[in-house]
């Protein structure tokens, strides 16, 4: 059994070396434990730090291309690697790397594709009280939308078998950790979570540039997810919305006509027509969305057929 911790890093020379040292080279039930850095295009000295860290893969990234990318890549970095599991940690050091081994028992014991570690979210003192709010609003949209019990949601401390992590993709440019579990959920994976610890913050969150920011970028990310993953639902509850406001629009312009008033409320005639024109495009929306949900997850399912033959191969080929 080999078990991989990936570290997406982005400039994080001055931390590296910290979280490296913490993260266990022994663990029980892995004949290996190897780490992977994935340098997502860092201008400092990101790659020389993992490298006489001990960083046993590092995978160098020409540009920048954002957290949830670099965790993908070093996803199919890993499974390439021959991993069993996968642990996602960050590269600033904040998750207690002596709590992987919580993280991977359940897999271990077969009780869960995929951990979560859930952070003491409210003792944390670097989290600002709206940070911490959105957390929790966060998670409890993700606990809905994928049908999981993940009390912190947005944690980047995580395990996964290897099975789990050739069937996740990240479309979100911003974060990865709500998406994964929404898709794991819906695609059937067992998800559970443990209680992890956390260091003290060493640097300010780079994700989180601003509270104006992280709750505009909250708000989108947890919009669009509703939109991606709940597309029928979404549509056609706007849809039916603004049709049954037309239709109750529409029966007051009939009340006034059948009165003999009518004459005086044409714009109501006409405000229902918009109202109707409109629920009634949105609901089609929502058919053709679902159409579209459909042809994502037959093609989902090829792209995860094709990542098991070249795993497969590159296995043969060693």
């Amino acid at each position: 059994m080999k078990l991989i911790i990936q570290i997406p890093c982005f400039n994080e020379a001055e931390t590296l070396d910290f979280t490296l040292k913490e993260l266990p080279r022994k663990i029980e039930g892995f004949d290996e434990v190897e780490f992977l850095v994935i340098d997502d295009g860092s201008s400092d000295a990101t790659s020389d730090k993992a490298r006489l860290g001990g960083a046993d893969h590092i995978v160098r990234l020409p540009a920048n291309q954002g957290l949830a990318r670099a965790f993908m890549i070093g996803l199919n970095a890993c499974a390439k690697l021959g991993a069993d599991v996968i642990v996602n940690t960050d590269g600033d050091n904040q998750y207690n790397g002596a709590d992987v081994q919580k993280l991977v028992k359940p897999i271990i014991d077969g009780q869960a594709d995929i951990v979560i570690g859930a952070r003491p979210i409210d003792e944390i003192q670097s989290f600002s009280a709206a940070k911490k709010f959105l957390q929790k609003v966060g998670s409890a949209i993700v606990r809905y939308m994928s049908r999981t019990n993940i009390p912190d949601a947005p944690s980047g401390f995580r395990a996964m078998s290897r099975e789990a992590a050739l069937r996740l993709n990240v479309f979100n440019e911003y974060t990865y950790t709500l998406e994964t579990i929404i898709q794991a959920g819906q695609k059937g994976l067992a998800v559970t979570s443990v209680p992890i610890r956390v260091n003290r913050e060493a640097r300010p969150s780079r994700l989180i540039r601003s509270t104006f920011s992280y709750i505009r970028k909250s708000i989108i990310t947890m919009v669009r997810i509703f939109v991606v993953y709940k597309s029928f639902r979404s549509f056609m509850a706007v849809g039916l919305s603004f049709f049954f406001a037309g239709v109750l629009v529409g029966a007051r312009f009939l009340y006034f006509y059948l009165s003999g008033e009518g004459g005086g409320h044409v714009q109501s005639l006409i405000l229902a027509s918009i109202l109707l024109g409109i629920g009634f495009q949105t609901i089609l929306v929502a058919f053709i969305a679902d159409l579209l949900a459909v042809n994502r997850r037959m093609l989902e399912d090829v792209q995860y057929r094709i990542k098991v033959m070249e795993c497969d191969l590159i296995k043969r080929t060693r």
